[in-house]
C-alpha cells in the first residue's frame, strides 16, 4: 500500500472517530432542561416573588392609603431629598467619569495604575466606613468641625453630607464602565482628528463622545441607581431627621421600625419601580455598549507608535470633524 493510502485511511478514520465523538461543548437535553429549571426556580424566589410581596403589602390597605402614604409630607420629603442627591451626584460622577477614563485609556503616565486602583477604592471600603470617614472629617469633633462651627456650615447631618457621601459610593461606576471601552476602541481616530486639525474639545466633542455615548449612558443609569438606594453611608452621616435628611430608604427603615408596614412597602413600591426603569435602559444601553464593542474588537489598536493612521479611521475623523 503506497504512503497516500496510508495518510488516506488514517485521515478517513480520524474524521469517523471525530464524527462519533459527541460535542464537548454541547449538554445533553436533559442537562440544560435541569439548569434551565434551577435558573428559573432561582429567579422567581429571590427576585420576582420579593418583587410581587412588595406591591401586595403596599397595596393591601387598598389604593387610597397607598397614595396617602406617599402624600405624607415626612415620604415626600424623603422623596424630594432622593432625587435631589442623585441630581447632584450623578453629573458630578459623570463628569468625573468622563474625565478618568479619558485620562486613563487615552496617555500613559507615572501613577495610572495608582489612579486605576483609587477608582476601585469604594468597591472595597463598606458603606458604612465611608460615612464614618466624613463623620471624622467634618462631624463636630472632626479636624474641620470647629472651623464650619465658626463659619456657621453644617455639613454632617445635613444635605451636603448625604451629597458626599453618595458620590463617594457612586463615584466609580462611570469611569469603570468607560474605561475599557476606550481601550478597546484605541486612539487611530484621535490622532486622525489631531492630523485633520481639529482642536482637543473638537476630537473629544465630535470623535470620542459619539463613541462612548452607549457606555456612558450605562454607567449613568448604574451610578443613578445605586445613589436613589445607598443606604449605610447615607444611615451614618443623615442623623435620621425626620422630614429634612431622610431619604427614600432611611424612611423606610423608620416606618417599618414604627411597625407601619403598609406605609413602608408603598415607599419601598416606588424604589422598586424606579429599579425596574433603570433595568430596562440598563438592558437597552447594554445591547448597544456590546454591539460598540465588538465593532472595536474588529479593528484592534496599534502595540506600537503609530506613523500614519489608517485611511478608515481618517475618512471616519474626517467626517466628525466636518
Amino acid at each position: 500500500m503506497s504512503q497516500d493510502s496510508v495518510l488516506l485511511s488514517r485521515s478517513g478514520a480520524g474524521n469517523a472517530n471525530a464524527a462519533r465523538r459527541p460535542d464537548p461543548v454541547t449538554e445533553p437535553r436533559v442537562v440544560r432542561w435541569i439548569l434551565t429549571g434551577i435558573a428559573l426556580l432561582f429567579l422567581a424566589l429571590f427576585l420576582a416573588l420579593p418583587l410581587v410581596a412588595v406591591f401586595y403589602q403596599a397595596l393591601s390597605k387598598g389604593v387610597a392609603f397607598y397614595f396617602e402614604s406617599l402624600a405624607d409630607p415626612d415620604a415626600v420629603s424623603a422623596i424630594k431629598l432622593t432625587l435631589l442627591t442623585a441630581a447632584i451626584a450623578v453629573p458630578l460622577n459623570l463628569v468625573f467619569g468622563l474625565a478618568a477614563s479619558w485620562c486613563i485609556a487615552k496617555f500613559e503616565f507615572r501613577g495610572k495604575a495608582l489612579l486605576t486602583t483609587l477608582i476601585d477604592l469604594p468597591f472595597s471600603v463598606s458603606p458604612v466606613i465611608s460615612g464614618l470617614i466624613y463623620v471624622l472629617m467634618f462631624g463636630a469633633q472632626g479636624w474641620f468641625g470647629p472651623w464650619l462651627a465658626d463659619h456657621n456650615v453644617q455639613i454632617i447631618f445635613a444635605v451636603p453630607g448625604i451629597v458626599l457621601a453618595t458620590i463617594f459610593v457612586t463615584f466609580p461606576f462611570v469611569a469603570r464602565e468607560l474605561i475599557p471601552l476606550m481601550q478597546a476602541q484605541g486612539n487611530d481616530e484621535e490622532e486622525a482628528a489631531h492630523v485633520l486639525g481639529a482642536s482637543g474639545w473638537q476630537i473629544f466633542r465630535r470623535v470620542t463622545l459619539p463613541n462612548v455615548k452607549w457606555g456612558l449612558l450605562y454607567g449613568v443609569i448604574l451610578c443613578n441607581a445605586r445613589a436613589m438606594g445607598e443606604f449605610g453611608a447615607v444611615s451614618v452621616v443623615s442623623g435620621h431627621i425626620r422630614g429634612q435628611t431622610d431619604t427614600m430608604p432611611l424612611h423606610v427603615e423608620i416606618l417599618y421600625n414604627e411597625y407601619n408596614f403598609s406605609a413602608a412597602f408603598a415607599v419601598a413600591s416606588v424604589l422598586a419601580l424606579l429599579a425596574l426603569v433603570t433595568l430596562g435602559l440598563k438592558l437597552l444601553a447594554e445591547r448597544h455598549m456590546s454591539a460598540e464593542l465588538a465593532s472595536a474588537r474588529d479593528v484592534p489598536a496599534h502595540a506600537g507608535p503609530v506613523s500614519k493612521p489608517s485611511t478608515q479611521s481618517t475618512n471616519t475623523a474626517a467626517q466628525s470633524v466636518q
